[in-house]
């Protein structure tokens, strides 16, 4: 018998929100301003997800924790003048998640931002409310540790086998894993679904539509 969803959690970056050009431009941003090499298109892309602390440590493990707070507070700045305007959402993202909410599916955003960032873009959509919980990594553990989706969970009052991680990095699927959880590889963000197939996803996609249509076809 199939699982029947009740609960739907989304990554932000690179699945809702078309922002994964601003992370890779801030990135560099803020290692030229702090005299850092610059690191290719492939090499940020690979962090995006995680929180960060760790997504910098990975980049460029030869700094210190000072350097790395440094370097953590020239990256905010650099992509919040970038943001002056936010990143638009995927196209399909906002009518399927309106479709979800009427459709009865509780919704939850479990992000690699921190939460200031994720207020700051959730106020932008005019979202503060819309979703039924949202999680940041900077006040839980970062992915690919559960503990996000499993507060997450636990606020909703949902077990693992009824709920849905939609992702675009590799961090996204191992976080679902590690919770028991299936998840949904989106192939438009930081990773390609070939990328991504490794880490066995329920279904794969490449228009955030294509989410909503796989859930009717098995509501009926």
């Amino acid at each position: 018998m199939l699982p029947e969803y009740k609960l739907l959690i989304f990554d932000w970056d690179g699945t809702l929100a078309d922002s994964v050009g601003r992370i890779v431009e801030a990135m560099n941003m803020a290692a030229r301003a702090g005299g850092y090499p610059e690191r290719d298109d492939v090499a940020i892309k690979g962090i995006i997800g995680m929180a960060l602390p760790e997504a910098i440590h990975t980049l460029y493990p030869e700094l210190s924790d000072e350097q790395l707070i440094a370097f953590r507070q020239r990256y905010a700045e650099s992509y919040v003048a970038l943001d002056a305007e936010p990143s638009p959402l995927f196209p399909g993202v906002l009518e399927s998640l309106e479709a979800f909410r009427a459709d009865g599916y509780q919704l939850a955003v479990a992000t690699g931002k921190a939460r200031r960032g994720l207020d700051r873009v959730l106020r932008s959509h005019g979202w503060e409310d819309f979703f039924d919980i949202t999680r940041a990594a900077d006040e839980t553990r970062g992915k690919p540790h559960p503990l996000m989706l499993e507060q997450i969970l636990a606020h909703c009052g949902v077990g693992p086998a009824q709920a849905l991680m939609v992702g675009d990095s590799s961090f996204d699927l191992l976080m679902a894993r590690n919770a028991g959880m299936d998840s949904v590889a989106v192939g438009y963000g930081a990773l390609s679904l070939e990328a991504l197939s490794v880490y066995e996803p329920r279904l794969s996609i490449e228009r955030f539509p294509e989410l909503r249509t796989w859930l009717d076809q098995r509501a009926h």
